[in-house]
């Protein structure tokens, strides 16, 4: 399956942009925001207005003490430090349609609540080679796309779409008004992977290793799977699991 993206510009690393008025000046062009980071008790009318224009952005923000701040650069950071993304975040809104335009049957991967970044490229790196056409991750509560999850990735993360949302539930309800079936995988259920039809329009939902996939979705999936375990380990690495279901959907759509 083709990938749908747009080009990317391809960095070793995250760039990071110092300064009130400089960051403002960074998301007004569409600068790729990965995340910012704004003193807390900061006041003024710059900041203001800094903090109403992010309202309407899906850009994580984090309220830090000056100490992180400066920990981060020994420049005049003003109180607020934009991180730059190293890929451009897409929207899945826009991808299903041309997947359907295509004639190809989606294939989409939703992560909630994976947070280590290693983990996120092993993800991008195995979704890339099953191709799965888009990844999609919230804007809270994930793994920042830094240097080490490029790499782990095996820049497989500036090739395949990663779509960032502020509600994932939301997001879900949408793939499925789009004809997708939603499949979590979860150790709650009775059922194995490989009950499901993948050769359907599908979106997997893969959860934090600790907290798992959240109940809203859990509740709105058509199906809940699980990895059968034989031996005395009761879990896989997230990375691992993702695998495992992706190649199942794999084996039944090339049968």
């Amino acid at each position: 399956m083709e990938h749908t993206r747009r080009p990317q510009r391809q960095r070793e690393s995250n760039e990071f942009i110092f300064g009130i008025r400089a960051v403002i000046e960074a998301i007004r062009a569409g600068r790729d925001v990965e995340s910012i980071y704004i003193q807390r008790g900061l006041a003024g009318p710059l900041i203001l207005e800094l903090k109403a224009m992010l309202k309407d952005t899906d850009i994580p923000v984090n309220h830090v003490p000056v100490e992180k701040l400066n920990r981060m650069t020994q420049k005049n950071h003003q109180g607020a430090i934009a991180v730059i993304s190293p890929i451009t975040y897409q929207r899945v809104e826009d991808i299903i349609p041309v997947i359907y335009e295509r004639g190809e049957t989606p294939l989409i991967l939703v992560l909630d609540g994976v947070t280590d970044v290693r983990n996120m490229g092993a993800i991008a790196r195995t979704a890339a080679c099953a191709g799965v056409h888009a990844i999609v991750v919230p804007v809270k509560n994930s793994a920042q796309i830094n240097a080490d999850a490029i790499k782990t990735s095996a820049g497989a993360l500036f090739s395949i779409p990663v779509c960032r949302h502020h509600n994932l539930h939301k997001t879900a309800l949408f793939l499925q008004e789009c004809g997708l079936q939603i499949v979590a995988c979860t150790e709650k259920t009775d059922d194995l992977i490989y009950a499901p039809d993948y050769t359907l329009p599908t979106a997997i939902v893969m959860g934090a290793e600790d907290e798992g996939i959240s109940n809203e979705i859990m509740r709105m999936a058509n199906h809940l799977a699980k990895i059968p375990m034989v031996g005395d380990i009761s879990s896989l690495n997230v990375s691992v699991s993702a695998g495992v279901i992706l190649y199942e959907a794999i084996r039944q759509r090339i049968r």
